[in-house]
């Protein structure tokens, strides 16, 4: 059942000044509605999978439970805020639809450890409790493109119900698992490993909190306007680009697709993908195709800030040297802590809804850049933490 509450997000204006200033503008950020709710997807030691060489399967999981997630939104006619993490995906929900969600994401949980032997993590916490924790939560919309939004969220709140869900004890209780098929439809995983773009030598995959929340936002704008000065607009710094993507046709990439999208592989199935797969390969060389991949760059998520900033960028090492030496500045004053992992290459998995202008990207670094970027950023924590209580 739905209310006038569930069009929230869609309702909030989308801010097009540039990101370092829209962060300091408290007056542009919005209380997400207390009757929403904040569902997380994790897959539980996710380092250990990617150092094994499963990055692959741990993007594509990470993936589906958006795709599932974004399908039920989609044909309740909402839009949702949802923020990619590599190894999983934090989702803000209203309460219209968060039982579907919650039952196609457990169905989904069973999949993945049946199909990849990965245990992935679902877990549900209503907005007015992390309000009556004493915990934050605001939100706005930032768009510095003509075709793509993201939301932007400050506060502890979602620190916190990650914490709750990923704690021990936490326990999803209450919840029917009795759902139909999964709608996985629209998952495409197309594209091989992707070379940083021209004039660029790596992939930078960053994760960035706040010493202290209270100065949260002046941080990350202070950390978004020094990716600006080094690097460029975001468009300069965007590691995807048109002349590196390489179409990916091999029966096994597709195999390992399909498998995860049905529960196990369908030589019809397989074959009809296949032959799919080579009119796409005529297709990126018609007008309409070489539109979309102009759009797919524009529309690739290498942005997201959750309560802290995940970012995907491409540059040079002497780029890199210069950003790490502010960085650590302001690690040394205690304004931040962070992780930081450079690869080769970046990784790319795709939401297609239509061809038109539909359809989203979701960046990663190779190996897993995400996954290793927050284990540098984990083990930065534990020793600020024994520090702080030796003292």
């Amino acid at each position: 059942m739905l209310n006038s509450n569930d069009h929230f997000y869609s309702n909030l204006p989308v801010n097009k000044i540039p990101l370092y200033q829209l962060l300091v503008k408290n007056r542009l950020f919005e209380e997400v509605p207390a009757d929403w709710h904040v569902i997380i997807t994790d897959i539980k030691s996710s380092t250990a999978a990617v150092n094994a060489g499963l990055h692959e399967n741990v993007n594509l999981i990470a993936t589906g439970s958006i795709v599932a997630v974004l399908n039920i939104a989609f044909k309740a006619n909402i839009s949702i805020p949802f923020f990619f993490g590599g190894d999983g995906a934090t989702f803000i929900v209203p309460s219209g639809i968060t039982d579907e969600v919650i039952k196609s994401l457990l169905k989904y949980k069973e999949n993945t450890q049946g199909n990849f032997n990965l245990d992935l993590r679902v877990g549900i916490v209503a907005v007015k409790e992390i309000y009556a924790r004493g915990h934050n939560l605001r939100i706005s919309r930032f768009s510095s493109s003509e075709t793509f939004s993201i939301p932007v969220v400050l506060g502890d709140g979602l620190d916190y119900a990650e914490k709750l869900i990923k704690g021990d004890d936490y326990l999803l209780s209450g919840h029917d698992t009795a759902s139909e098929e999964i709608d996985l439809s629209g998952m495409q995983c197309r594209w091989d490993k992707i070379e940083p773009p021209e004039n660029s030598e790596e992939i930078v995959t960053l994760i960035v909190v706040a010493g202290d929340f209270t100065k949260q936002a002046a941080m990350f704008s202070q950390v978004i306007h020094c990716l600006d000065q080094i690097y460029g607009t975001p468009e300069k710094r965007q590691p995807i680009s048109v002349s590196k993507l390489i179409f990916k046709t091999s029966f096994n990439s597709l195999g390992k697709e399909m498998k995860h999208r049905l529960g196990k592989i369908r030589l019809f199935e397989l074959l009809k993908s296949w032959f799919i797969n080579i009119y796409g390969y005529i297709y990126f060389r018609t007008e309409s195709g070489k539109n979309y991949l102009k759009q797919l760059v524009a529309m690739s998520d290498t942005l997201v800030i959750d309560g802290r900033i995940n970012t995907v960028i491409t540059g040079t090492e002497q780029q890199r040297l210069a950003l790490q030496k502010e960085l650590d500045i302001m690690e040394a004053k205690n304004d931040i802590l962070y992780g930081l992992y450079v690869s080769g290459e970046s990784v790319m998995s795709c939401y297609v809804r239509d061809l038109v202008d539909d359809h989203i990207h979701f960046v990663d670094g190779a190996e897993g850049g995400y996954t290793q970027a927050a284990g540098v950023l984990k083990q930065k924590i534990r020793s600020k933490i024994k520090k702080d209580h030796n003292i």
